[in-house]
């Protein structure tokens, strides 16, 4: 695994006119770590993965993914950035293969490398065989499946999930949650995964608790579990969100 952190984020603020949504945010990502960014609706998750993809900028502090600063190296950055927004982006009237092939083009990948690419990301999630069909005839999870393929076929340092399992059902999210996993385990990419599901946590995740544009906490499970006082992270979670003021 890279000594480079896939992500680093350093005393990260952002304000919506008056409305400070994130406030001193700092956190690392280790090369071939998952960390669940945790945090309820409000609590700043969204904005600071605008800031994360270059959507937004921010004056204060400062983001390094794969060792690239965001600011005055974004193009080598955003190279080694895969990301799954919560809404979906997929052509709809396009093919799985098409959606796929203009990503891999976009990126500079050859046809032949395309297609070697493309076939190996289908087949981990057993799409392979629904290639041809237009995206609009896959149901929820599938259409995640294609996403999240998409998101690895240029082979990114750094994985941002943004909720990506909402609304979809219980074996469409189980498959998805243990695939993303299975990712970090198999090489040395990262994944930072906004959630507020925390049956999608797994024992050895990092933490990564996100309260009204604060980090409340962060760590192991162990290591958050013990800072809340809690038994288990549906109860961690319940008491570290409940603390307006805590650091």
């Amino acid at each position: 695994m890279s000594a480079v952190p896939a992500l680093a984020v350093e005393s990260l603020s952002f304000a919506y006119g008056k409305k400070r949504a994130l406030d001193q945010v700092g956190f690392q990502v280790a090369a071939g770590q998952c960390a669940i960014l945790l945090g309820p609706n409000g609590a700043g998750k969204t904005t600071l993965f605008s800031l994360i993809t270059h959507l937004y900028d921010s004056r204060e502090g400062r983001i390094r993914i794969a060792g690239h600063d965001i600011k005055s190296r974004p193009c080598p950055a955003l190279a080694a950035l895969g990301v799954v927004f919560q809404q979906q982006t997929l052509d709809l009237d396009l093919s799985v293969m098409q959606n796929l092939r203009y990503h891999a083009a976009l990126h500079g990948i050859g046809d032949g490398e395309a297609r070697r690419r493309i076939q190996a990301e289908l087949e981990r999630f057993g799409m392979y065989e629904r290639a041809g069909e237009k995206v609009r005839q896959l149901n929820g999870g599938h259409r995640r499946r294609v996403e999240i393929a998409r998101a690895l076929l240029h082979r990114p340092r750094l994985l941002l999930l943004d909720e990506p399992t909402v609304g979809l059902d219980v074996p469409s999210r189980k498959a998805i949650v243990e695939h993303v996993h299975a990712l970090t385990r198999s090489g040395d990419m990262a994944v930072l995964w906004a959630t507020h599901l925390i049956d999608e946590i797994h024992p050895d995740d990092r933490l990564i608790v996100l309260h009204a544009g604060r980090i409340r906490a962060q760590g192991s499970v162990n290591e958050v579990l013990e800072r809340a006082g809690a038994t288990d992270v549906a109860g961690a979670f319940e008491q570290l969100t409940a603390r307006k003021e805590a650091a």
